[in-house]
């Protein structure tokens, strides 16, 4: 599979960026990596069309100077460029998600994984949050659903906090690949890895669902999510900004799930939900 990337050299950086790649989210972008000149952002190429930039608002303000070039990254090369991108995180001194070529940190919690797609700034504001609900919680014996695990860092992390058994569901291939390896990699033994989309929830139940994607994808899928989810169960989602909220608490609302928890970094933002 391979994707479109996008330079983006923008002036100034804030909130220029963080406004882009909002607008971007929506239209089908799905990974972005920050860098000292503005934002690296990448659509797969089945997603790409040559209009693909038209609704991108800020483009066309003069508030903001943007400029971009793209070129295609093929599949071969997809894998150096996430790992030059690619840094170690630690979440409140005692859980650390790194590659095999990081330190261990020795901390409580050390999941590691060998960078098979983007990770970009973006999506270690979300990974962050989500790693924080799962220590607060109870996960003893709960079933657990990762919907888009990606690299199936939260469905390996969830196993190392007691639940049993996980199910780990990306639609992409190099996902459910990846998610295969890094499962096999962390000595996992309790997660099923399937590569779909919720098509692939029919007749399931969870204790607790983990939903770190989009927002659109989110709003499509919560009907499904809250078929799946027991009574009391748990529903985190993260993936979306603090401007997203009112839209998917309206969509929430409509299914029974309340939300209980809201954690906000860098404008990301993360719910945590139960099903009344």
């Amino acid at each position: 599979m391979n994707y479109i990337e996008y330079d983006f050299k923008v002036s100034p950086l804030e909130p220029t960026v963080e406004i882009l790649i909002a607008e971007l989210g929506e239209v089908g972008f799905e990974s972005f990596v920050e860098n000292e000149e503005g934002v690296l952002a990448y659509i797969q190429q089945a997603d790409w069309n040559e209009s693909v930039l038209e609704d991108i608002q800020i483009l066309q303000s003069s508030e903001f100077e943007i400029s971009f070039t793209s070129k295609v990254i093929k599949q071969v090369n997809w894998n150096i460029e996430w790992e030059k991108n690619f840094e170690q995180i630690e979440v409140d001194g005692i859980v650390s998600i790194r590659a095999p070529f990081h330190q261990n940190p020795n901390l409580t919690y050390d999941i590691v994984i060998e960078p098979k797609m983007s990770f970009g700034t973006g999506h270690h504001e979300t990974t962050h949050m989500m790693i924080q609900h799962l220590l607060e919680l109870d996960l003893k014996d709960k079933k657990v659903l990762d919907m888009g695990s990606g690299t199936g860092i939260l469905a390996i992390f969830a196993e190392m906090r007691g639940a049993k058994p996980i199910d780990a569901i990306d639609i992409d291939e190099w996902c459910f690949e990846n998610s295969i390896e890094n499962v096999e990699r962390n000595n996992c033994k309790n997660i099923s890895i399937y590569q779909g989309d919720v098509q692939l929830l029919k007749d399931k139940n969870y204790d607790l669902i983990i939903a770190n994607i989009n927002r659109n994808v989110l709003l499509a899928d919560m009907s499904q999510y809250a078929k799946c989810l027991n009574s009391k169960g748990i529903l985190l989602l993260s993936g979306f900004y603090i401007d997203d909220i009112l839209i998917l608490k309206d969509e929430t609302s409509k299914h029974g799930l309340k939300i209980i928890n809201q954690k906000e970094r860098n404008n990301w933002v993360s719910l945590k939900l139960v099903k009344e």
